[in-house]
């Protein structure tokens, strides 16, 4: 009989609302706490990131997105391009380690938006998640789950947005949103 942590479980969490990364920070965190070892990897957001920044000083390994590339409704053709090859890039040192029992849980932050938008292989993403390594926790966030990412999970989470302070103008602050 397999004891129940030695498979690996695939989580979901997705939505409109805010918190899908928050969730996936929280749960690296326990797992870090735990003794796993933990790769963050972020994808569309390469602005600085405090809660980032803090898990790489308790020793989790983050890997993001190209620095400076913006919104992907303000990329031109050229940074969609090289923002691809480097989600391509990143995607697939992620999926070494991860084979290599390197990490035990993996974070694919906002997976479902680059493959949404196109800005990562999707053959690719979806070898990732269908042939996941067998003790590997994989953990997702986004807004909009393509079905075959639903049926291989085994959590799948909404966060709804109600409201948001940024449809009174407030913007993001500092230490609360990043």
């Amino acid at each position: 009989m397999e004891k129940q942590d030695e498979k690996g479980l695939i989580h979901i969490y997705c939505g409109d609302g805010k918190g899908k990364t928050t969730t996936a920070v929280g749960l690296s965190v326990r797992a870090a706490g735990s003794g796993r070892k933990v790769l963050f990897l972020q994808f569309l957001k390469g602005q600085e990131s405090n809660e980032l920044a803090m898990l790489e000083r308790i020793g989790i390994t983050v890997m993001r997105s190209l620095p400076g590339m913006g919104f992907t409704w303000t990329m031109n053709d050229q940074q969609k391009q090289a923002c691809a090859e480097h989600h391509n890039r990143c995607l697939k040192e992620a999926y070494a380690l991860a084979q290599e029992g390197a990490c035990q849980m993996l974070v694919l932050d906002e997976i479902m938006s680059a493959y949404e938008t196109g800005l990562i292989d999707r053959e690719l993403v979806k070898k990732a998640i269908l042939e996941k390594p067998y003790g590997l926790e994989l953990v997702m966030t986004g807004r909009n789950p393509e079905p075959f990412m639903i049926d291989a999970a085994d959590y799948v989470s909404v966060i709804q947005k109600q409201k948001h302070p940024y449809e009174k103008g407030i913007a993001a602050r500092f230490g609360i949103e990043w």
